[in-house]
């Protein structure tokens, strides 16, 4: 059964950082683009990073580029989502998506798996 898990979601106060994981079961993520989305309350999923599986290229949107990193680990089928300086308007649920692919791919209607998200709230 193909199942990806997010974790790491939590509080955390403005200025702060968390990483978020992407776990992968059921296959492997050798050979699958992943994708972070999130989705604020009231507002579309938005596509904000990605990361290819033939040569590590990776995407960001511009309301995150520089300040979140994508990674990922083969051997441990895993994918991560480092998130530094964090806003308040980062507050969302976080989803990862994979989907059989070489390149990278950066909108929803591309993925094909998803995981059941996980929250990151920024607050003071």
């Amino acid at each position: 059964q193909v199942q990806l898990v997010e974790s790491g979601g939590g509080l955390v106060q403005p200025g702060g950082s968390l990483r978020l994981s992407c776990a992968a079961s059921g296959f492997t993520l050798d050979y699958y683009a992943i994708g972070w989305f999130r989705q604020a309350p009231g507002k579309e999923r938005e596509g904000i990073s990605s990361i290819s599986t033939s040569d590590g290229s990776t995407y960001y949107a511009d309301s995150v580029k520089g300040r979140f990193t994508i990674s990922r680990d083969n051997a441990k089928n895993t994918v991560y989502l480092q998130m530094n300086s964090l806003k308040p308007e980062d507050t969302a649920v976080y989803y990862c998506a994979a989907a059989w692919s070489i390149v990278v791919l950066t909108t929803e209607a591309q993925y094909d798996y998803w995981g059941q998200g996980t929250q990151v709230t920024v607050s003071s």
